[in-house]
């Protein structure tokens, strides 16, 4: 992928905005486009009471991925509308940040899936997610 193509939906997803919920976690996006996606989300804030990643947490960067990645690959006048996210969670952070690296599994016209694979900063996968995307024109307004 080129860097023009990897700014551009690095420029796509910024201005589109990450909403607030990831917003307020502290969701970092870092690469952008149809094929890849890679943001960041810190430990720190994001635990449960014992001091361990939040299997929440884990779900809203996946589902923030792949969501937005299938409405880049949906293009415009259309909108991407999750109908089913599952997740595995295989290990637990406890400190600096998660990078999800958000992949294509199918690209269609009404319907995406992506994979999200959630690491540490050991490299080590903490969870793996799968969320699946429906694709259907933007309604006019009333």
């Amino acid at each position: 992928m080129s860097d023009t193509a990897t700014s551009a939906g690095l420029d796509w997803a910024t201005a589109r905005g990450m909403g607030a919920l990831a917003q307020k976690m502290g969701m970092e996006f870092l690469e952008f486009t149809t094929e890849r996606c890679v943001a960041t989300l810190p430990v720190e804030g994001n635990t449960q009471p014992v001091g361990l990643m939040h299997g929440g947490a884990y779900v809203v960067l996946g589902e923030s991925l792949g969501s937005m990645a299938a409405n880049l690959h949906a293009g415009p006048g259309r909108l991407a509308v999750g109908v089913d996210i599952n997740a595995t969670h295989t290990r637990s952070a406890t400190s600096g940040v998660v990078t999800g690296v958000c992949t294509p599994v199918h690209l269609g016209r009404s319907i995406t899936v992506h994979e999200i694979v959630v690491s540490d900063d050991q490299g080590r996968r903490c969870s793996t997610i799968r969320i699946t995307n429906m694709i259907k024109d933007v309604p006019e307004a009333r």
